[in-house]
């Protein structure tokens, strides 16, 4: 028990984030399972018992007594945190294209994916610090590379920017901890069918998962401040 690395998964309790946790569950970590609604966290723990220690922690990256509650629980209970895979994140009916999205709808997404996912980060960074190699992985999409979508018709503007904010807080808190044994990565799963997308996508929440899983995991020789799919490196 004591050697398990402690994982905290936000959006844990459905799709990709069910997968991760699944994925380190299996890979031996202690894996609290964060959700924002308790009933729908607890069912996915239920569901997860038999593959491995997993426990419902409540996170809300809206409700910043959520965050403030859970890392002092992390902090009783474990004392350190040794992977953050910040997943949840939404989109929403009314985001498109620059000229007619609504801006109360992008302003929504930013909110929550990103605005949302730094305070998490913020929330549980101390608790990374206290590892002895800590993970940061943030949940990203190709929709966040500048590159990928200026080659390509998607129009939504709020999700592709709450990705990119993401890749830039990738990349500053992995340089802001350049001097520490803690690489800061964003993972990107790819079309993966979840209901953030009606179930469209042409992969599985487990290929989904996959690259967020080996980045949880990367060895002390592994890279920091990238951006990648399971298909490798990922331009900015």
């Amino acid at each position: 028990m004591a050697n398990k690395k402690i994982a905290l998964v936000t959006g844990g309790n459905k799709g990709i984030g069910f997968e991760i946790v699944r994925g380190l569950l299996q890979a031996g970590c202690r894996v609290y399972l964060g959700a924002r609604e308790a009933a729908k966290g607890q069912q996915a723990v239920a569901e997860l018992a038999a593959e491995g220690d997993v426990l419902f922690l409540e996170v809300d990256l809206n409700n910043p007594a959520t965050l403030a509650a859970a890392a002092a629980h992390l902090q009783r209970e474990e004392g350190y945190l040794d992977i953050l895979v910040n997943n949840a994140g939404i989109n929403v009916a009314g985001d498109g294209s620059p000229a007619t999205a609504d801006v109360r709808s992008v302003e929504q997404v930013l909110q929550t994916n990103f605005v949302g996912t730094l305070a998490v980060t913020q929330a549980f960074l101390s608790l990374v610090k206290q590892a002895a190699a800590g993970r940061i992985v943030n949940v990203s999409s190709p929709l966040g590379s500048l590159t990928i979508v200026g080659q390509n018709d998607w129009a939504l503007l709020g999700y592709s920017a709450s990705k990119a904010a993401l890749n830039m807080l990738t990349v500053q808190l992995a340089y802001e901890l350049r001097n520490t044994g803690i690489k800061v990565n964003s993972a990107a799963p790819g079309y993966t069918a979840t209901d953030l997308n009606g179930f469209a996508g042409t992969d599985t929440p487990a290929q989904g998962a996959a690259e967020a899983i080996r980045l949880a995991l990367l060895p002390a020789d592994g890279p920091t401040g990238t951006a990648s799919s399971s298909a490798g490196v990922l331009p900015w």
